[in-house]
């Protein structure tokens, strides 16, 4: 049973990909555009964004999947909201600490797909492109690999 409940949470945070992209194309650049225009023009010495009031609108979600998940017994619904805040928290990482420097803990990643992915991003903040966040087109991975090599 614990198998299957490690798939559920893998199978989980794999599909959360999807729904961030769809839910950053559809949502965010539509009706709760009143909430993520600051993200994409930011104020100088702005700590909090509304951008970031999503963390507690995604946040929900797994809250109520790990409280229905653990009542009366403990069942897969925990492990949808332990994918849930598996991605969530890889979001955070991905996005907030290394792609936009939130906080000085990755600095240092030299990695062409981390290359990659920050290129890929700020094509989405300029051009609208890439709403998805870890699956990244591979001819930004490509160039990113390309450039190092340059530099060496």
């Amino acid at each position: 049973m614990i198998l299957l409940y490690i798939l559920i949470a893998l199978a989980t945070f794999l599909f959360m990909e999807g729904v961030t992209w769809f839910t950053h194309k559809y949502i965010m650049h539509g009706f709760l555009w009143v909430l993520h225009e600051d993200h994409h023009h930011p104020r100088k010495g702005q700590v909090f964004q509304k951008n970031d009031s999503f963390f507690f609108i995604f946040a929900t979600p797994s809250i109520l999947l790990f409280y229905f998940g653990f009542h009366p017994t403990l069942n897969y619904l925990f492990f949808i909201g332990l994918g849930i805040m598996l991605y969530g928290m890889a979001y955070f990482l991905v996005h907030d600490v290394f792609i936009h420097q939130r906080f000085n803990w990755l600095n240092g990643v030299e990695h062409a797909y981390f290359k990659g992915l920050r290129r890929a991003h700020g094509s989405h903040h300029t051009g609208g492109k890439c709403f998805g966040m870890l699956l990244v087109p591979w001819h930004y991975i490509k160039e990113a690999k390309e450039n190092t090599l340059l530099v060496e």
